[in-house]
């Protein structure tokens, strides 16, 4: 499996958990969901942090990856230096 897709879907479940217990403890839908987004992620940000790495990691190698081809709108690094003279 991916690992942006792991990192978020783990992200997804911990949100979920979080809101079923504050809804189940009787707290108002729209408070619960706000307290279990900023719970959830202040949990993903300082436990997540090896998938945090890995899916910004493959994400970063898609984007530089691309050979630019003609007509797409990507530009090389040929490009950029004959611009920047």
């Amino acid at each position: 499996m991916k690992p942006w897709v792991s990192y978020g879907l783990i992200r997804i479940a911990l949100f979920a958990v979080v809101l079923t217990v504050l809804l189940l403890l009787g707290i108002e839908g729209w408070i619960a969901a706000i307290v279990a987004a900023i719970i959830a992620f202040c949990v993903s940000y300082l436990f997540l942090r090896r998938h945090r790495e890995r899916a910004a990691t493959e994400l970063y190698n898609a984007r530089h990856t691309e050979k630019a081809t003609p007509g797409t709108g990507t530009v090389n690094a040929e490009d950029e230096a004959a611009e920047d003279r």
